[in-house]
């Protein structure tokens, strides 16, 4: 059983090289199921290991977990199981205990079923059905603002909780007290118990390669801009030598959701710059906001080769490839139509969709 592993940065300023690392030890061990649930854990595991996110379409960051859940194959083996799903004298029900960030969504219809088209499952966020759930989902945003809402009836024999963030270790507090509380970690971190990254490459033998038009060097978008913060630094430092055309809401230029993407395309590169520096915290700053938009990112976040289990070598530019802000300015000023082609070149050699929370 994983525990949850949490890099704590003691200042803001410092990547994995230099960051205290600690164990959070809030996981119990899984309850003991019954054998139908224990069929269907075991199922799960193996298929975390194969699926990749098949129907995820570049949804919007607002989307709420109980969608997420299922876009990621949490129980999409059952899908592959002909006949009754795996004999079970019940639907296996997920409860979601929390709805992120308030976004409820109607379950009144068979979702499971309906939408992807999944036997013997039953989604609901009806607290009275708790007795009967098999899995409870909390989300960890709501457990700090309503901790007296947790279950107050006795957890029934073989309930497994799981607990849930997309967050950076930096920016998720109120962690204590939680200790040996949740059975399954569900994060972006590829060792969660449930891998939920915030996009993925998939293979599509009908990709195309195109480039949109260029009218910009360098475009970054940031709502949320702290003097502090390493990118914020590296920023200031980048700009004294290119000129960097920064949107969103801390340069008090928003970009509605549909222009956002047609935005960035626009520009050759794009600061895909993460808030704070963790292991495989690679966020929708590349998959979207970057990749998606057929731009090519200069990143700044995880050393290059936690990057590169992700994405190909070739199809990013990392801050740390060269010494000095200054030559990472001259490199992208002075790149040639053929070198930045090459940037896209892995798209022809694995012909594949990029796919985004």
């Amino acid at each position: 059983m994983l525990e949850a592993d949490f890099y704590l940065p003691s200042s803001p300023f410092q990547g994995l090289d230099s960051t205290l690392f600690m164990k959070q030890k809030f996981c119990q061990e899984p309850n003991s199921p019954s054998s139908s649930a224990l069929q269907v854990q075991r199922k799960l595991l193996l298929k975390m290991q194969t699926c990749s996110l098949s129907m995820l379409k570049a949804l919007a960051s607002s989307i709420t977990f109980a969608i997420i859940l299922w876009n990621l194959n949490f129980l999409d083996y059952q899908s592959e199981v002909p006949g009754p799903a795996l004999g079970h004298s019940k639907p296996l029900t997920v409860l979601i205990w929390h709805w992120p960030f308030r976004h409820t969504q109607n379950l009144s219809t068979d979702v499971c079923a309906d939408h992807y088209r999944i036997k013997g499952c039953q989604l609901t966020g009806d607290h009275r059905l708790f007795s009967q759930a098999d899995v409870v989902v909390f989300h960890h945003q709501e457990l700090q603002k309503d901790k007296e809402r947790l279950p107050t009836e006795r957890r029934p024999p073989g309930q497994n909780w799981v607990w849930v963030t997309l967050e950076s270790p930096t920016n998720t507090k109120a962690l204590t007290g939680w200790n040996r509380t949740f059975n399954w970690v569900m994060t972006y971190r590829q060792d969660s118990d449930i891998f939920m990254p915030y996009g993925e490459l998939v293979r599509d033998s009908s990709a195309s390669v195109d480039i949109p038009t260029k009218t910009g060097l360098v475009s970054w978008v940031i709502s949320n801009y702290h003097r502090t913060q390493k990118r914020a630094q590296v920023y200031r430092e980048l700009s004294r030598h290119l000129q960097v055309n920064v949107y969103g809401k801390a340069n008090k230029k928003p970009l509605c959701p549909d222009c956002l993407l047609p935005t960035t395309s626009k520009y050759k590169f794009y600061l895909a710059f993460e808030n704070s520096i963790h292991q495989d915290y690679i966020t929708e700053k590349l998959w979207r906001n970057a990749l998606l938009a057929g731009t090519v990112p200069v990143v700044l976040g995880p050393p290059r080769t936690n990057y590169e289990k992700f994405i190909p070598a070739d199809s990013f530019i990392h801050i740390e490839d060269f010494g000095s802000m200054k030559e990472l300015a001259s490199f992208l000023k002075t790149m040639n139509s053929s070198r930045y082609r090459a940037f896209f070149e892995w798209r022809k050699r694995k012909p594949l969709s990029l796919v985004s929370l």
